[in-house]
């Protein structure tokens, strides 16, 4: 599996040098590295304006799309906001989903419904298996 697919593991992200996956339901996905991700997260505040679930011990996080684009419009300019506002727009739900590539982390304190949705999208399942027992 490559850091560019929805369900990446954080050991995949030195390989390719990718830290923030962004993804919706169909799997489009937009792939920014260490740099991209950091002024990302800093121009927006987080994503915590579009945040509607989130890990608390990383950033991977599940976004409202319409928030999304509001809050990439507002922020100063980010050479990648462009193919973000894209993503949001033509997303085939209200969600998109954000992976944290560059965080070693097993989401154990992400308790709240939007963590079942989160996984279910960015961890495609074999046949019959379900999110993790918390």
């Amino acid at each position: 599996m490559t850091a560019d697919a929805p369900g990446a593991r954080p050991e995949d992200a030195p390989a390719t040098g990718a830290a923030l996956v962004v993804v919706d339901d169909d799997g489009t996905d937009v792939v920014l590295d260490a740099d991209e991700a950091a002024a990302l997260l800093a121009l927006t505040g987080g994503l915590d304006d579009a945040t509607v679930s989130a890990c608390p011990d990383c950033h991977s996080r599940t976004l409202a799309c319409l928030a999304l684009v509001d809050v990439l419009d507002a922020a100063a300019p980010h050479p990648r906001a462009g193919e973000l506002v894209a993503l949001a727009e033509d997303a085939p739900t209200s969600h998109c989903y954000v992976v944290d590539l560059a965080a070693d982390c097993r989401h154990p304190q992400w308790r709240d419904p939007g963590f079942t949705e989160w996984f279910a999208v960015v961890v495609p399942p074999p046949a019959g298996r379900r999110p993790p027992r918390r």
